[in-house]
């Protein structure tokens, strides 16, 4: 499995890290040995909304071959979504069978034209935004759409990533990467 974690200019750091640490933990504990992963961005060095530094592995090489996309959100968000070269670069993960958004990254899954017939969810304070984008939204921690998986504001990441790991693995790998975090989970 290969996972792509998009990272841009003005993300929320907990909405990438949250998600982020349980996924790694499936190769790091033994659940999926093979599995790769790369942080993939438009530019060399991307900055979180507070100044906060991080450096790609992967700079505007396309989201074709990932089996899964995972998109942050963060207050630049409402902005990229009028960005027609970084829209254009998240719709090249068309392909892959798993997008998911974390926060207001819901809203680039919508620009980029994911979210269409679907219901998502998204930070309460971004629900009118990503009404345009949705058949309806919903104030649900989690929303699995199949292909498309949309998680609540920032603190719902690792919550998120707990879930993608049930949905992949199932859930004894959850129930172990929780207790490994030391994470209060609650169904």
């Amino acid at each position: 499995m290969k996972v792509a974690f998009v990272i841009y200019d003005g993300m929320t750091a907990l909405d990438f890290i949250g998600v982020y640490d349980p996924i790694a933990r499936l190769k790091t504990m033994g659940f999926i040995p093979d599995l790769e992963w790369q942080v993939c961005a438009c530019s060399h060095e991307v900055r979180d909304g507070t100044g906060l530094c991080f450096v790609p592995t992967k700079v505007g090489e396309p989201l074709e071959d990932y089996d899964m996309i995972i998109v942050p959100g963060g207050v630049s968000a409402r902005t990229l979504i009028d960005d027609v070269q970084f829209i254009d670069w998240i719709r090249t993960a068309r392909s892959s069978s798993i997008k998911v958004s974390v926060c207001t990254g819901a809203l680039l899954l919508g620009a980029a034209d994911f979210l269409r017939g679907k219901r998502a969810t998204t930070h309460p304070k971004a629900f009118e935004d990503l009404r345009g984008f949705c058949r309806s939204v919903v104030s649900e921690r989690i929303v699995d759409e199949g292909e498309v998986i949309t998680a609540g504001g920032v603190a719902a990441s690792i919550d998120l990533g707990l879930y993608l790991c049930e949905r992949i693995v199932g859930p004894e790998a959850r129930e172990q990467i929780r207790q490994q975090m030391d994470y209060r989970w609650s169904d």
